[in-house]
């Protein structure tokens, strides 16, 4: 079982209902920056474990336990555990998706674009050049990629039914030294999805043609083309493939708990089952509580759901491993 501690920074503090580092439950809800992405999944990992030893029982099989870092910027945390030579016939990631299992996640590429301007004085701005402004054509391409993803004949068949499944967010902007000056300097930072199956050097490829070709129609940018520099993810995507019978030992708990079939859903986002599914040939199971505002205001989990996946998930433990007496 594999569960990420790392969280995203809070945004501004004053938006939120209630301090984001300060845990509040209010009703079913328990509101805090990470209390649903996931310290929530990390507490059902534990939690689990401790309800068969109450029942008096454990596994009879080995069970890693893996409070894992830096799977909001690397996977690192995940990779290091993997490399170290924990593994497994199956592992489980309790990531929030409404107790749903994911059937497929896409990738993430994570760009930096730098432009460089000409500064001046504000009082002949026309003699120099704003490299603020001069990114907007750059945004403008970005976008035209998005769209081209998302078109329904350029879709991978896990993502067919998902309206837009694949984001490309400028997430990150700063430029220029004085309010008075033309900048000199822009830099700013996109965070690119990609379909599974499709290697991630290629979309680095289309990303460099996309901004080229903008670069080449701008009257400066065409002799001062930006930079790009990669860092953080440079992940694939990955589809739930094998493992059925460790699906169908958790369609046996999910149904027993929920009262309602398990469903499955391709997820618009990234999670550590990669590294298993893709390098390990180790199915990633990926399951979790209900959560609300993830990366954003006012994060929340719903405490009925993270009790009833914590009950279904040790179900799925003994049924998987089988059980001993303590």
């Amino acid at each position: 079982m594999n569960g990420h501690v790392d969280v995203v920074p809070t945004g501004p503090a004053n938006l939120w209902t209630y301090p984001p580092f300060e845990p509040v439950i209010d009703g079913d809800w328990m509101y805090g920056r990470g209390a649903g992405d996931m310290k929530s999944g990390t507490a059902a990992m534990i939690f689990a474990m401790a309800a068969l030893r109450r029942a008096g029982v454990m596994p009879a099989a080995t069970v890693h336990m893996e409070p894992v870092i830096e799977e909001e910027c690397t996977g690192n945390g995940a990779l290091s555990c993997m490399l170290r030579g924990y593994d497994g016939n199956i592992v489980l990631i309790p990531e929030p998706s409404d107790a749903h299992l994911m059937s497929a996640q896409v990738g993430v590429i994570w760009m930096q674009v730098t432009v460089r301007g000409i500064p001046v004085h504000v009082s002949v701005a026309g003699t120099g050049q704003n490299a603020i402004e001069a990114c907007t054509p750059l945004f403008s391409a970005l976008r035209a990629l998005e769209e081209e993803w998302n078109r329904d004949d350029a879709k991978h068949d896990a993502f067919a039914d998902l309206d837009h499944p694949i984001n490309v967010v400028v997430s990150k902007i700063e430029g220029g030294d004085w309010t008075s000056s033309v900048p000199s300097w822009c830099r700013f930072d996109v965070r690119v999805g990609l379909y599974p199956d499709v290697e991630v050097a290629e979309i680095q490829r289309r990303l460099e043609a996309g901004l080229a070709e903008a670069s080449r129609d701008h009257p400066f940018l065409s002799n001062n083309p930006p930079s790009i520099a990669w860092h953080g993810f440079l992940a694939p995507g990955y589809v739930l493939r094998g493992g059925e019978e460790a699906q169908q030992v958790l369609e046996r708990a999910h149904e027993k708990v929920f009262k309602a079939p398990l469903r499955r859903t391709a997820f618009t986002g990234l999670t550590d089952a990669r590294f298993r599914g893709l390098y390990g040939s180790t199915p990633g199971l990926v399951y979790g509580a209900t959560a609300e505002n993830i990366h954003g205001i006012d994060e929340r989990v719903s405490l009925e759901s993270l009790r009833r996946l914590t009950q279904s998930m040790a179900l799925f433990i003994a049924d998987w491993c089988g059980v001993e007496a303590v």
